[in-house]
């Protein structure tokens, strides 16, 4: 009877434990989809679909990205925070959408291509000096042909896909990221972890969902 009520007591002990360490992961994940939310308020992204994953069309690719990076950077030289990128996307769309079509011509492809702004949800994606937590965040589209090869993507505003990483937290506040933002994506590697919990929330979301 002894050894029982001992090995009753051990069951309950270990039950509070794993009761404990489930309650902490949830106030983390919590914590982890309130960061994203925050901050994909306060970003735009670029994403650029490839036509197929043939050496070519990832090679055009590249130089769709180029030439449409370098005049969205422009556009959005003077933006204050996100709102204001925003509309000057929305309002240089077909312009953006022209150039990724000039270049994909003078590459010798007739390859349609869209220009678009959308919600589209992004894996954890470590960056050269910062790191974004998956979730959903207005980007930037590019779509070339297809579409089904291998994509790209980073962050236009803040413009951190041209700013050299010792560069980033300067410019991201300059755009209205806060010093615990700038913190939180470039200082902090434990926050890495964090983020891969918000991944594994929204895969779990998702599956529930499907």
């Amino acid at each position: 009877m002894q050894q029982v009520k001992r090995i009753s007591r051990r069951l309950k002990r270990v039950e509070i434990v794993l009761m404990v360490a489930a309650a902490l992961v949830l106030m983390s994940g919590a914590l982890a989809l309130q960061t994203q939310d925050q901050l994909a308020d306060k970003v735009v992204r670029l994403h650029v679909l490839a036509n197929s994953d043939s050496e070519e069309d990832q090679a055009l690719k590249l130089r769709v990205r180029d030439r449409v990076l370098e005049r969205a950077t422009e556009l959005l030289e003077q933006s204050a925070d996100r709102q204001e990128a925003e509309a000057l996307l929305r309002g240089n769309l077909l312009e953006l959408e022209n150039l990724a079509a000039e270049e994909i011509a003078a590459a010798g492809y007739d390859y349609p291509v869209t220009a678009e702004l959308t919600d589209t949800t992004f894996p954890t994606r470590e960056y050269d000096g910062f790191t974004l937590p998956a979730g959903e965040y207005l980007a930037l589209r590019i779509v070339i042909g297809e579409g089904a090869g291998q994509n790209w993507w980073c962050v236009v505003f803040p413009p951190l896909c041209t700013t050299a990483s010792a560069d980033v937290p300067a410019s991201a506040l300059a755009a209205g990221l806060t010093q615990e933002d700038v913190n939180l994506i470039t200082e902090e590697p434990g926050y890495v972890l964090k983020f891969k919990t918000v991944e594994l929330w929204e895969q779990l979301r998702a599956a529930l969902e499907g």
